[in-house]
């Protein structure tokens, strides 16, 4: 990571990936983490990542590093208008169309752990550097 990155979103797959240790975002999030940088994740990116499998002590702990946002009315009134804008719609658009909100309103330059990179891009523009898991 040789760029400056102030704040990082994690999208549920980043999540995921942080909680089953996978080493490339493991990898990422210490050089995030070098840098000073904010982890930031969006209240249902936890809704999204909970399963029966899920290691709920790992999680845990991940979630004890980063800041979880709430999603507010005013959250979820932006996100609408995202969706709209990009013409986009359903259950798992409105998820990411809330972590996009929250990546765009966070202090920048913002970075975005995603592994829906088509979307999370009509959703943020270019305003949210999107890195690929």
């Amino acid at each position: 990571m040789n760029h400056r990155v102030e704040t990082v979103v994690l999208d549920s797959q980043g999540l995921s990936a942080w909680t089953s240790q996978d080493r490339a975002v493991l990898a990422m999030i210490r050089s995030f983490l070098a840098m000073a940088a904010d982890l930031v994740v969006c209240a249902n990116t936890i809704v999204e990542v909970m399963h029966a499998r899920v290691n709920t002590a790992r999680l845990n702990s991940v979630l004890s590093q980063v800041k979880v946002e709430a999603v507010t009315e005013q959250a979820a009134e932006a996100a609408a208008g995202l969706l709209k804008e990009a013409d986009l719609h359903g259950h798992t658009c409105a998820i990411d169309a809330t972590v996009a909100e929250l990546a765009l309103r966070q202090p920048g330059p913002v970075a975005m752990l995603t592994s829906d990179i088509d979307d999370m891009a009509r959703l943020c523009g270019n305003r949210v550097r999107l890195i690929a898991i």
